[in-house]
């Protein structure tokens, strides 16, 4: 069924629909269950949590005499629907799974404070969640979510390609991937065209890195815009160097994240941004021309900051949440802490989750089936969102996007895009 005939149903028949459904698949246990908790989540993060033998939830369920019963969208559709229940009068929903830059103020006062809930009744190890992902469920001082996955950016590359053209090692500062890059720009032995990395044109991501790489930003978590314009000016001035020597694709203005794996995948790319939880697509045998040859490292800072601070690699992040609305949110916690504990955290890791927890990173089982997992585990502890939430945030970024899109293609002068996001941004802000 689709997500568009899904919004057509009302919400007590779907619910009921899916009440059945799940109590007829459970056979008995389930159904004879005292409570049943509504979770309202994309699929993957049902997925994660396991069935059968691997079902993480089987001892909670049974300890609290509760089942659990989820309605799932995509991402958009999911935030939409959220929202929706979250602003009624009442909604049947207990939980919800919120991404890190949608909650603006109006939207956090939707959802209940969860600093209470974190005094009386803690979190196992709560300190161990990384605070990046913590700070981006925090509106106002209030905790609204905790987190429960999420997607931090690496710079992945091509090693054989690497190897190709002389290279022993990735580059270990921004200068030495532009160089690296711009001598990856070349014919391969298999007689495939290389840029030297490719990045969509259609993301925030890319463009706030290199300003990062640089000690800038595009807004920060206090909402100051461009803090440091120098830094925007030398992170687009990098990529405007590298799309005039081909180091960036000719047809940058229209490549898609997507369209990164592939490229990296045929070897047509030598470098690129991507989540780390990545690398295994990248590296699939019946995918890609090149298994276990694509890396990744942390995004490198520049030569002047390195080992001053530490880079901000971007990433994001789901949280869980109460909607105020709800009922029986001493449950809904319940639920909470049981998915966010070290053992299910490690199991849901286990399941493809991007683990919230440091230390899941450091379990040897994990470790073992991950090779990113140390230097995720690093990147992760100073790793924050693109840009916090707030109402015009969208219109922000569509404006900021227009403006490098301008700089790197030579259409507008560095300098003046960056003075024109200024410009245009800052009302957004204020409003």
């Amino acid at each position: 069924m689709s997500d568009k005939s899904l919004t057509n149903i009302t919400r007590r028949g779907f619910l009921g629909t899916a009440m059945g459904g799940a109590a007829m698949l459970a056979a008995g246990p389930s159904f004879a269950a005292g409570k049943t908790l509504n979770v309202l989540s994309h699929k993957v993060h049902q997925t994660v949590l396991g069935t059968g033998d691997g079902d993480l939830l089987k001892d909670w369920r049974a300890a609290n005499d509760a089942d659990v019963v989820w309605t799932t969208f995509d991402s958009n559709p999911l935030q939409d629907r959220l929202f929706r229940e979250a602003s009624l009068s009442a909604t049947d929903f207990n939980v919800g799974y919120i991404v890190d830059n949608r909650p603006t103020k109006q939207i956090a006062a939707m959802f209940e404070p969860l600093d209470a809930y974190l005094k009386k009744d803690a979190i196992e190890d709560f300190g161990d969640i990384a605070p990046g992902l913590v700070q981006g469920m925090t509106v106002d001082g209030k905790l609204i979510g905790i987190p429960v996955r999420h997607a931090t950016q690496g710079l992945f590359y091509n090693e054989a390609l690497l190897e190709e053209q002389g290279i022993t090692a990735p580059p270990t500062t921004l200068e030495e991937l532009v160089e690296q890059a711009q001598k990856l720009t070349f014919t391969s032995k298999a007689g495939t065209p290389v840029a030297g990395m490719v990045l969509a044109s259609d993301l925030a991501v890319f463009p706030v890195m290199f300003a990062r790489a640089f000690g800038g930003d595009f807004i920060n978590a206090k909402f100051e815009l461009l803090q440091n314009p120098e830094a925007m000016e030398k992170g687009l001035t990098v990529l405007r160097k590298m799309f005039e020597g081909g180091a960036l694709p000719r047809s940058y203005a229209t490549t898609k994240n997507d369209d990164q794996v592939t490229w990296l995948q045929q070897g047509r790319a030598a470098f690129t941004v991507l989540p780390f939880a990545r690398f295994a697509q990248l590296n699939n045998k019946e995918q890609s021309k090149f298994p276990g040859k694509i890396k990744a490292i942390e995004f490198p800072i520049s030569a002047g900051l390195k080992g001053k601070m530490p880079m901000s690699s971007i990433v994001e992040a789901w949280g869980m949440v109460i909607p105020a609305n709800s009922k029986d949110k001493d449950l809904s916690w319940k639920f909470i802490k049981e998915v966010s504990s070290k053992r299910a955290t490690l199991g849901m890791a286990k399941n493809g989750n991007g683990p919230v927890r440091v230390s899941t990173y450091a379990d040897q089982s994990f470790a073992a089936s991950s090779p990113v997992a140390a230097v995720e585990a690093a990147v992760l502890k100073n790793a924050r969102g693109a840009f916090p939430p707030f109402p015009e945030a969208a219109r922000a970024q569509s404006i900021f996007l227009e403006e490098v899109q301008l700089a790197v293609l030579g259409r507008k002068e560095v300098k003046e895009a960056v003075a024109s996001i200024a410009t245009r941004v800052k009302p957004l802000l204020q409003a």
